[in-house]
């Protein structure tokens, strides 16, 4: 008899192009490692705060170098990831609140999109350079995603209820609660304690964790399916 799927959950915020290496690569891997992936939108300027970190762009050497890792990994992980030209703008004056309290929307009424929905705000700041601020631009991603124009609208209306900023705070502050100071932050719960990782590069550790096999940023189980992203 087959053991049930542990349970693994991902910390996001669509802010975070590391965020969206992890999350990739975790789809990639939900079957071959035998986990049940849950997705947990969060606020990165939230967390940030509460941890009284640093944001690299502050950082002049390290942002540099960033620029070029990010390259790097995208071509290892096989993402199609592409720097925005006003980086600085797009992480520090736009932000991700409108974007991340629709996912929490999503999250609410729709969780089997949430995956969808997540990777089209990702293709449009990280790959299109495209905003992911105004009402048209979070609507685009998710009738690309799948949805209705009419279910579109409807969950944008309900990012403005305390149910949705609040279910938002919530998630954010439960990574705070476990320690998180930054995104992606990757949650699991085994032989009865709690683990918690950070950053899309401890993915061979989760594994050694997990106890199973790392077989490279994209399995061969996985590399036809790639064609979608």
């Amino acid at each position: 008899m087959a053991s049930l799927p542990r349970k693994l959950e991902l910390f996001y915020d669509v802010l975070s192009p590391y965020s969206w290496l992890g999350f990739e690569v975790l789809c990639r891997y939900q079957n071959i490692w035998n986990i049940s992936l849950k997705l947990r939108p969060s606020f990165l300027a939230g967390i940030m705060r509460d941890s009284g970190n640093l944001r690299p762009v502050f950082v002049p050497r390290k942002k540099k170098y960033l620029k070029d890792e990010l390259q790097y990994l995208a071509e290892f992980y096989q993402v199609p990831l592409v720097i925005p030209r006003d980086l600085r703008g797009v992480v520090i004056d736009k932000g991700s609140l409108d974007a991340m309290r629709f996912l929490s929307s999503v999250e609410i009424k729709n969780p089997e999109m949430l995956e969808k929905v997540s990777r089209e705000l990702w293709m449009r700041i990280w790959s299109r350079d495209e905003d992911i601020t105004e009402p048209q631009s979070i609507q685009i991603a998710a009738e690309k995603a799948g949805f209705s124009e009419e279910q579109a609208k409807g969950l944008l209306e309900r990012c403005s209820t305390e149910e949705v900023k609040e279910k938002l705070r919530e998630t954010t502050d439960t990574a705070c609660k476990y320690g998180a100071f930054g995104l992606p932050t990757v949650l699991f719960h085994m032989d009865d304690k709690s683990h918690i990782l950070f950053g899309s590069d401890r993915l061979e550790l989760l594994a050694h964790l997990l106890g199973e096999q790392w077989l490279g940023p994209v399995p061969s189980t996985v590399k036809s399916k790639l064609s979608a992203i």
